[in-house]
C-alpha cells in the first residue's frame, strides 16, 4: 500500500521553519509495506496521523531506520482504529490531539484495542493543558512539532525502551500534578479512615505501635484470627495495600494528636 503523501495545500498547518519540515520542498514518496516490515515485531510502528504532510516527514524520518518496522499509516477516519488494530504495532504515533479526543476517542480506543502498545503524541502547540489531557489518556511520550529529527527518533527509543518523554518545559506542571494527586488520595484515605468502627479504632491504634495481630489479640482478648479479619477490613476502607502504608500514614498523625486520627484506646 502506498504512504500518503504531502501536497502544498499541507504547509498552511505548519510554521515554514518548523524542524520537522525544514526542507524547502517536498516529494512523493512511495513506501512499500512488504514482509520485510514486518520482521521485527519489537520495534513496529504506526503513524495515525492527520495532516499528509507530517506523516509524509515522519516517514522520511523513520523509513530509513533499519531498526523500526513501519507497519502502517494513516489520517483519522471510521477505519482507522481497525487499521491500526490489523497491523499489531508496538507504538502508535499521533498529531492532532483534538481529533485524538473527540469521541469515539481513538486514543483511548488504540489503548484499549491493542495490548502493550504504546502512544506517542505529537503536540501542534505549546499548551500544558493539552499535554495533561494527552497524559491522562495513557500517551507515553509527547513532543512537539518543532522537535528535530533526531530528538524523534530518541523519543521514540525512549518509548520503546519503556521509558516515558516529553519536554522540560512541561515537567514542572507533571510534577505539580502528581503532587496533587498523592495529596488527594491521602486525605481521601484519611477521611475514610475516620468512618472506621471503634473496634477497628482501636485496632488500628495498636498496629500503629507496632504490635502483631498476636500481641493485639492478647491486649484486647479476640482470637488471633479475628484480630487479622479486622486488619483486612481496615485495610479495605482505608485504600491501603499493608500494615506499614497505615503505620506511616496513621502513625504520624497519632503522635502529633491530630484530630482526624485514630481515637485512644478506652
Amino acid at each position: 500500500m502506498a504512504a500518503p503523501c504531502g501536497t502544498a495545500g499541507d504547509r498552511s498547518y505548519f510554521p515554514r521553519d518548523a524542524m520537522l519540515f525544514r526542507k524547502s520542498t517536498f516529494t512523493m514518496i512511495q513506501v512499500s509495506w512488504s514482509a520485510g516490515n514486518y520482521m521485527n515485531n519489537e520495534f513496529r510502528i504506526f503513524l495515525l496521523c492527520e495532516n499528509r504532510l507530517l506523516r509524509e516527514a515522519l516517514l522520511r524520518i523513520l523509513v530509513k531506520r533499519t531498526d523500526l518496522s513501519m507497519v502502517g499509516a494513516c489520517g483519522y477516519s471510521s477505519s482507522a482504529l481497525s487499521e491500526v488494530v490489523a497491523s499489531n504495532p508496538r507504538v502508535v504515533i499521533l498529531d492532532s490531539l483534538r481529533l485524538a479526543l473527540e469521541p469515539p476517542i481513538p486514543l483511548r480506543q488504540i489503548h484499549q484495542s491493542v495490548p502493550g502498545v504504546h502512544t506517542v503524541m505529537i503536540g501542534m502547540e505549546s499548551r500544558e493543558s493539552d499535554f495533561l489531557s494527552a497524559v491522562r489518556e495513557g500517551v507515553a511520550g509527547y513532543i512537539l512539532r518543532e522537535a528535530s529529527a533526531e530528538e524523534v527518533l530518541k523519543a521514540l527509543q525512549a518509548v520503546i525502551n519503556g521509558e516515558s518523554v516529553c519536554p522540560s518545559c512541561f515537567v514542572g506542571a507533571l510534577f505539580q500534578r502528581a503532587g496533587q494527586q498523592l495529596a488527594s488520595q491521602e486525605n481521601l484515605k484519611i477521611r475514610n479512615g475516620a468512618e472506621l468502627s471503634r473496634r477497628e479504632q482501636q485496632l488500628l491504634d495498636l498496629i500503629c505501635t507496632g504490635l502483631t495481630n498476636k500481641e493485639i489479640a492478647g491486649r484486647l482478648n479476640l482470637s488471633e484470627h479475628t484480630v487479622k479479619n479486622h486488619v483486612h477490613r481496615i485495610l479495605r476502607k482505608t485504600g491501603f495495600t499493608d500494615r506499614l502504608q497505615l503505620i506511616e500514614i496513621y502513625g504520624s498523625r497519632r503522635l502529633s494528636n491530630d484530630p482526624l486520627s485514630m481515637s485512644a484506646i478506652a
